[in-house]
């Protein structure tokens, strides 16, 4: 059915429907992702179709702090940070607020527009919550950067102290699909995630939500969570594909090539194609040589470590968006949404 959906639906008349405002059909989705190889350039050429007009040739660079590691009392199975987690990792407290403010100027430094502060847990705690009320002011003052935090789970009135305080965009990802959800936690639910994105979009602050691919899920599980996140209209959307790490419960589950990677980057794009797309956690591992095909769907990476896994040096993202003719965003622009 997929096969004869894809010569009948050409991706390039995807693509011009997403820039006239309609929604994927799930039937859709599902051609996307189940793409022949064959027709892989000409899925980027339509996914890239919809990133140009939206975002032109800008990237929008985003570095991260994990400002709390390890010591997490949920049971997510694919992460290091976790309590059923055995892997080797640095497992640390919250660090003080010159660190934070030490990763800020970094993040200036290489050129990023986006500062992201991580702290693992399943809510953010009262320590951890005055150190976003010292510490945001002081990066506002002293740089243009945009302030995402990921503190966990949220209530209304926490996101709402998070707003005051000046953050600009809350991270929680849903991660998968609804369906799918159990096999990975059993601590919290998926409607948890999404209570905690209401919360936040209640609160007046950017959504940046996204999913983490290759653990196992079905293809249904990929476009069920995309569509949703369409549907949440969110600011930022971080693709992340599983690098398995010794000692969690997914440590012996590799599902994943590159040109699949590739196609679930053309699935996103066209299913939210108003949204700030970020190749994330994984990247590097997943895509290998092929990570600059990434970007023609893709508008948005980090530059520098992830949570607790190494990304490559900063200089080869630097040189892998000029050879492609790409341009970071200024320090503090936002790329507009037509």
């Amino acid at each position: 059915m997929h096969e004869s959906l894809s010569r009948s639906c050409p991706w390039r008349l995807l693509a011009d429907r997403a820039l006239d405002g309609h929604p994927l059909s799930p039937d859709e989705a599902l051609a996307v992702l189940r793409a022949p190889d064959e027709d892989l350039l000409d899925l980027l050429a339509a996914a890239y179709r919809v990133r140009r007009h939206f975002f032109g040739n800008r990237m929008h660079l985003n570095l991260l702090i994990n400002a709390k590691s390890g010591r997490c009392g949920e049971d997510c199975g694919y992460c290091s940070q976790s309590k059923v987690s055995r892997a080797d990792i640095p497992r640390y407290d919250l660090v003080d607020d010159e660190e934070i403010l030490a990763g800020a100027d970094l993040a200036a430094q290489r050129r990023a527009r986006t500062y992201c502060i991580v702290t693992s847990g399943r809510n953010p705690t009262t320590r951890e919550f005055d150190a976003v009320r010292r510490v945001v002011p002081k990066i506002k003052r002293r740089h243009t950067l945009a302030v995402c935090v990921s503190p966990g789970l949220l209530t209304r009135e926490e996101a709402a102290q998070l707003k005051s305080w000046g953050v600009d965009r809350v991270n929680h990802n849903l991660n998968t699909s609804r369906r799918f959800y159990p096999s990975i936690c059993s601590t919290h639910t998926y409607q948890d995630r999404l209570d905690t994105l209401a919360a936040v979009r209640a609160a007046g602050l950017e959504i940046c939500s996204g999913v983490l691919v290759g653990m196992g899920e079905e293809d249904e599980d990929v476009v069920e969570v995309a569509l949703q996140l369409g549907e949440l209209a969110v600011e930022a959307l971080p693709v992340n594909f599983l690098t398995p790490i010794e000692g969690t419960p997914l440590e012996e589950v590799r599902r994943l090539n590159p040109r699949y990677c590739l196609k679930v980057l053309a699935l996103f794009r066209l299913a939210n194609p108003r949204t700030e797309l970020r190749i994330a956690g994984g990247r590097e591992a997943n895509l290998g040589c092929l990570q600059p095909l990434g970007l023609f769907a893709a508008n948005s990476i980090f530059v520098g470590d992830y949570l607790t896994t190494q990304g490559q040096p900063p200089e080869a993202d630097f040189h892998m968006i000029e050879a492609l003719g790409f341009e970071p965003v200024v320090e503090g622009a936002k790329p507009p949404r037509e």
